[in-house]
Order: C-alpha cells, then sequence, then structure tokens
C-alpha cells in the first residue's frame, strides 16, 4: 500500500485513473442491483393484491425464500392493518380494487367449487358452468382466481 502510494506521487497516475474508474462501476453496478431487486418487491407487493394471500406455485417458484418471506410479512402487517380499520370485523381493502357500477353482477363457474356462502346466510352451489348472480364483492377474490367468471351482457 505504502509503495502504491508512492508508486501514484511518482508518476503511477494510470493507477489511480484505473482504481477511480473500477470504484465508479462497482457504485453503478450496485445502483443497479438495488433498483433491480426493488422492482422486484413492488411486483411481488402487487402479487398480494392481484393473486390474494396465496401464491399460485408457479410463481412461487420463481421466487427466493427471501422474497416469499417478505411476500409472507407483508401479508400479515397489511392483515393486520385491515383488522384494525372498519370495526370488528375489519375492513378488506383487497376487494374492489375498481370501482363498482353495480352491486350484483352474473357470473359463471369455471371449475367445480362447491358450496359459497354469501353475507345473508344463504349458500350457493358453484358447480362447472353454473351461472349465478351474486354480490360482486363476495365473489371477486374466486374471479381473480379463476374460479368465475364474470359475464358480461
Amino acid at each position: 500500500s505504502c509503495s502504491s502510494r508512492s508508486e501514484a506521487k511518482s508518476g503511477r497516475t494510470d493507477l489511480i485513473f484505473l482504481i477511480r474508474f473500477r470504484h465508479c462501476c462497482l457504485l453503478r453496478n450496485q445502483r443497479c442491483i438495488l433498483a433491480y431487486l426493488y422492482d422486484r418487491l413492488l411486483r411481488i407487493r402487487a402479487l398480494r393484491w392481484e393473486y390474494g394471500s396465496i401464491l399460485p406455485n408457479t410463481i412461487q417458484f420463481h421466487m427466493s425464500a427471501e422474497e416469499v418471506e417478505w411476500f409472507n410479512q407483508y401479508k400479515k402487517s397489511l392483515a393486520t392493518y385491515m383488522r384494525s380499520v372498519g370495526g370488528e370485523e375489519g375492513l378488506d381493502l383487497t376487494q374492489d380494487i375498481k370501482p363498482p357500477k353495480s352491486l350484483y353482477i352474473e357470473v359463471r363457474c369455471l371449475r367445480d367449487y362447491g358450496e359459497f356462502e354469501i353475507d345473508d346466510g344463504t349458500t350457493v352451489l358453484l358447480k362447472k358452468n353454473s351461472q349465478h348472480f351474486l354480490p360482486r364483492w363476495k365473489c371477486e377474490q374466486l374471479i381473480r382466481q379463476g374460479v368465475l367468471e364474470h359475464i358480461l351482457s
């Protein structure tokens, strides 16, 4: 270290240039990696809103263990927050991502699901190809999961 300092002072300015250049390259690579990781976290956060609290295996397969852990922590934080607002039952912020035009929608069942309870206590049997007129907020999650399909008239 003492000899390289003396070499630089004695005219080896090419070493100083190379050291500075290498340092700038390392800083640039670090910024790029941090931007990439931050973008992945934003996408993982968006997956919670799109798919719900359980991710499909095809998506989880492409996530690292740390990303899965971050997703689980985000999911718990969001659930805690939703329970803390909106009274006793809490407020589900993941429903009605787009403002509804009507409270009830017509849906078609794409696969056998079984019994589905509506908020008034009645149950509906969701069988493949059956059509129902249901409250939007109750079936929006099933639409995102691919169980139901919104029939547009």
